[in-house]
């Protein structure tokens, strides 16, 4: 699911979903949750470090090292060759001066645009206090649509990036979607990301008004940015 309600072929079953999960963790370079769980125990100084604590064998707590700050972990062994690389290989392409010098990431949404193959893309403008005032945006029923968006991660490496998204109507929660986005380096060049491709739910039961909320979280379910808004499915697009 993307902004709005799930795929549906019906007005008797308009494709609500309460507990849907869709895509898998992935890194910056396609990488699998394998290469997350690496750097999770290689790595512990940096926000990748795991959020429970560790048991060996016999039930003790594992000593983890102090916290450092990315640009502290990858200059802290730069003359040696071939750990740069690995470092290198496992997060990619780094900028050290975008890197920062605090433990916290930082992941800006720069842009949410609602792309369909009936009409030209849809900007949807981003309020500074993430509630947009009155209607966001309107669907036409039936139609094949997507959320893409782009954002920006400086600092640190963030870890677990999710978007989250809820929605109501007349006061019921009629649908409920999580989409994992993966683990990000901080680098100057924006990330894009377009969501799997739905279809609104059409006829009677399914026109009308929305109201929704949308996250995008970490691991640490540190919240970057939540948007509050009201939307329309109708008949047709709404003029341009």
């Amino acid at each position: 699911m993307s902004l709005a309600v799930g795929a549906a072929s019906n007005s008797k079953n308009m494709g609500f979903d309460e507990n849907r999960e869709e895509g898998g963790a992935l890194d910056n370079h396609g990488n699998e949750n394998e290469a997350t769980e690496k750097i999770s125990r290689q790595m512990s100084e940096t926000s990748l470090s795991a959020t429970e604590d560790e048991t060996d064998d016999e039930g003790s707590n594992i000593e983890l090292g102090p916290q450092r700050t990315l640009k502290e972990e990858l200059e802290k062994d730069k003359d040696d060759e071939s750990l740069r690389r690995w470092k290198e290989q496992l997060l990619g392409a780094v900028d050290l001066e975008n890197a920062g010098e605090t433990l916290e990431p930082e992941v800006k949404i720069l842009s949410l645009s609602i792309v369909s193959p009936e009409r030209p893309d849809l900007v949807l403008p981003i309020p500074e206090d993430g509630n947009p005032k009155g209607l966001w945006f309107t669907l036409k029923e039936g139609s094949r649509y997507s959320l893409k968006f782009s954002f920006q991660v400086t600092n640190n490496i963030v870890a677990g990036l999710k978007y989250t998204n809820t929605v109501w109507k007349t006061g019921v929660k009629v649908d409920s979607a999580k989409e994992m986005l993966g683990t990000f380096s901080p680098q100057l060049e924006t990330y894009t990301h377009v969501m799997p491709e739905d279809t609104t739910p059409s006829g009677m039961f399914a026109r009308g008004s929305y109201s929704a909320r949308s996250k995008f979280l970490d691991d640490d379910n540190k919240c970057y940015l939540e948007i509050n808004y009201t939307f329309d499915i109708r008949k047709d697009w709404a003029a341009t």
